[in-house]
């Protein structure tokens, strides 16, 4: 039990500089946005502290009641975000449109939610409607990939808010400084920033945690000085009379400032989406116990000195300061917002990477910065695309109150998409009351639509920018996934039929050449149509050949001994074999010559096992110090002449030495290795409408011709692949 406390109280402190960046620096430009339009003709104290009412009652009830107490249960084995939510509903109420048909993920998930509870009147209703009209799951499918292409969104607005929020603070002591000045600083910190994602977070990361607690111990006692010193009244703020009071005062000028209002609350969704690194637990303790209450102290001593010094409402948080910790607190500000900033940059590249995996998102390079955790990546293709949009956010806006704009309608979006799942999950993966979940949707999604209502009034005034970045992104996805879909429908229609491969030998004369051929396809179910285009073309394949199906299912990591999925194909002489290779969208996927190994020790235990039927199981690397006998083991050195920068390894099969067919798979491998994959182009049809047309021949081609090769993205070989080309017409 102690040892579980010191795990937790450890976790607790490192997700202070991973969760918890956004959220803490947000005080930096609250009360400016907020009374930065019509507001300014309110500037009394009913005004100032009807705000720190409203900021406590928001900070209350969306990141702690609904993100704290609810949406971290609605994990998917340990993990969270917006994708964690569809696949719950993929899984287990069979909502989906990703998950491979042929490889069901049904049995994966390790989720443990309890007896199995009776299915109520209003799930059944639910599911009947979801499986009568497929448009609806289409609906949930865009809903999804709407609030990525926010996240993405928020990838760019938090850093430019951020950072330029912060170093506009030195005009509070060099008023004269020319704007230019502060926006060359941010640019500068900001390219810092995006050039140093390539060491990755765990290089710096042990710096993190420390500067987002000095700058909550720092910001939480400028409070309680501010609010002891300058008005200590302002407590009265919390009550709830002081929301409706500020509402009847300020009509439609106090709608409006909601939108600067909504800021106090950014950073809230990193709770769920990151949760996969940590445990609720932990972020539980961490919020409640530090987050909360010094976000609280922080804006009750920034309404307490405003409500002595009005003149400085645009310029408040630095202002609130004393003079003798002005400095420290700035250099500690800007670097909390640097914090805040990676935190949403990894976070952006590990939503990129979930949507790559589910065929959702164009093929990019991911590396891998750590060996130890799997979730820190860097993707190089989306770090400087975005480092250059959030370069010309800043340049091109030059003000905090227009990029707020922008910065409120992706944050409070994403929110009533995950407020639209949880009804969803609470009602058809729960199966909880109806009432319950009603309930949920009503509390928590009016407060969020008054907010979504007060930030798309400000379209034109820069909240335009995520609107149209979230529309290119969202098509970008869709057209991908769609030609992806296309594309994969037409192999499966087409594959080549096993009476149609018998009777291919002796019409062709095919011969078979020593050594192993890996075909890669998206066809789970026998071989691929470039197959049989291949082999009436050059009468010739290996002795051995592996049919590889790499497959991503909705589920967020699949277990070892359920990775392969093995089957033959025809009679055991033909030595073909279906390999289905399934991965989660958070799984670290293998590549090159371990992989290589990895699959034909696969179909060795497959072989020894004496199964002519498919069969699921894992491969885990056998330690060649363990002890057998020279009978019960035969050793196949592994080279495939690639240069892998270390020596040749060895895989040993158990019990086979007596194995006609495992003694043709050990000459085989000896004899060397190749790869096929096909080099398709997929044109849409004549008859094909317009619309249909320009998303598969140009955008999906364009998109194609410029993405990562899939022979790259899987470590293939370049001088072992052998691509068939072909044209579909889809």
């Amino acid at each position: 039990m102690q040892k579980f406390y010191k795990a937790t109280l450890c976790l607790a402190y490192q997700s202070f500089g991973v969760v918890y960046g956004d959220l803490s620096s947000s005080p930096i430009y609250v009360y400016k946005s907020t009374f930065s339009g019509r507001l300014r003709l309110h500037e009394e104290d009913d005004e100032i502290l009807g705000v720190l009412s409203l900021v406590f009652w928001t900070l209350t009830l969306i990141p702690l009641c609904k993100y704290i107490i609810f949406v971290l249960g609605a994990d998917d084995n340990g993990e969270g975000g917006t994708f964690a939510l569809y696949s719950l509903l993929c899984r287990r109420a069979k909502l989906g449109l990703l998950s491979a048909s042929n490889a069901p993920d049904d049995g994966i998930s390790a989720s443990n939610y309890g007896p199995a509870r009776k299915e109520s009147v209003a799930s059944s209703i639910l599911k009947e409607f979801f499986d009568k009209y497929r448009s609806s799951r289409i609906v949930l499918l865009l809903l999804v990939l709407l609030g990525t292409s926010m996240v993405i969104g928020d990838g760019i607005l938090t850093p430019a808010m951020s950072v330029l929020s912060a170093v506009n603070g030195v005009k509070v002591k060099v008023p004269s400084l020319h704007g230019n000045y502060t926006v060359f600083i941010a640019c500068v910190i900001l390219v810092g920033l995006f050039a140093l994602q390539h060491f990755g977070s765990r290089s710096v990361g042990f710096l993190f945690a420390p500067i987002l607690l000095a700058w909550l111990f720092c910001i939480s006692t400028v409070g309680v000085y501010n609010t002891i010193y300058w008005n200590p009244h302002v407590v009265r703020a919390l009550s709830p009379y002081y929301v409706y009071n500020f509402f009847k005062k300020t009509g439609k000028d106090g709608w409006s400032s909601l939108g600067g209002v909504v800021l106090c609350i950014t950073g809230s969704e990193a709770m769920f989406a990151d949760l996969g690194h940590f445990s609720h637990l932990s972020i539980r303790l961490a919020f409640t116990v530090v987050v909360y209450p010094s976000l609280i102290l922080a804006y009750m001593g920034e309404a307490a000195y405003l409500s002595k010094n009005k003149e400085d409402l645009q310029k408040s948080f630095y202002k609130a300061i004393p003079e003798v910790v002005f400095w420290p607190v700035f250099i500690i500000a800007t670097l909390a917002t640097m914090v805040g900033s990676q935190a949403i940059i990894s976070a952006t590249f590990s939503i990129i990477s979930q949507c790559r995996a589910l065929k959702c998102f164009p093929r990019v390079k991911v590396v891998h910065t750590s060996n130890h955790i799997h979730g820190q990546i860097y993707i190089p293709e989306a770090n400087w695309i975005l480092m250059v949009l959030c370069l010309a956010v800043v340049v091109g806006y030059r003000d905090t109150d227009m990029i707020g704009n922008a910065y409120g309608l992706a944050v409070i979006t994403v929110m009533l998409v995950t407020t639209c799942f949880m009804f969803l999950v609470v009602v058809m993966v729960w199966k909880r009351n109806i009432l319950g979940a009603l309930a949920f949707v009503i509390v928590f999604g009016s407060v969020e639509l008054l907010y979504f209502s007060a930030c798309l009034a400000k379209v034109h005034k820069g909240g335009w920018f995520p609107l149209l970045f979230s529309l290119i992104v969202l098509s970008t996805m869709c057209v991908w996934h769609y030609g992806t879909l296309k594309k994969q429908a037409y192999e499966s229609n087409n594959k080549v039929s096993l009476d149609m491969l018998l009777s291919m030998g002796p019409n062709l004369g095919i011969n078979r050449v020593p050594g192993i051929g890996l075909i890669y396809s998206n066809v789970a179910t026998g071989p691929p149509p470039m197959f049989s285009h291949f082999v009436t073309n050059f009468p010739a394949f290996h002795r051995i050949l592996i049919f590889v199906t790499v497959q991503s299912l909705t589920v967020p990591k699949v277990p070892a001994n359920q990775r392969f999925v093995t089957s033959r194909i025809g009679p055991p002489e033909f030595r073909l074999f279906q390999c289905v290779v399934r991965y989660g969208y958070k799984d670290q996927r293998k590549d090159g010559h371990d992989f290589e190994n990895h699959l034909i020790e696969t179909i060795a235990e497959f072989l020894q096992r004496g199964n002519n039927d498919s069969e699921a199981f894992g491969w885990e690397p056998v330690n060649q110090q363990q002890s057998s006998s020279p009978d019960d083991v035969t050793a196949l050195s592994l080279d495939s002449g690639v240069n892998t920068g270390s020596s040749k390894k060895t895989v040993r099969f158990r019990g086979v030495g007596c194995s006609k067919e495992l003694e043709d798979l050990k000459e085989a491998r000896e004899s060397g290795l190749a790869y096929m994959m096909g080099s398709t182009c997929v044109l849409a049809s004549d008859t094909s409408s317009y619309l249909k047309k320009f998303a598969i021949n140009l955008v999906y081609g364009f998109l194609r011709q410029n993405c990562r090769h899939p022979a790259t993205a899987l470590g293939i070989p370049h001088t072992s692949l052998i691509e068939v080309g072909m044209v579909y017409c889809v």
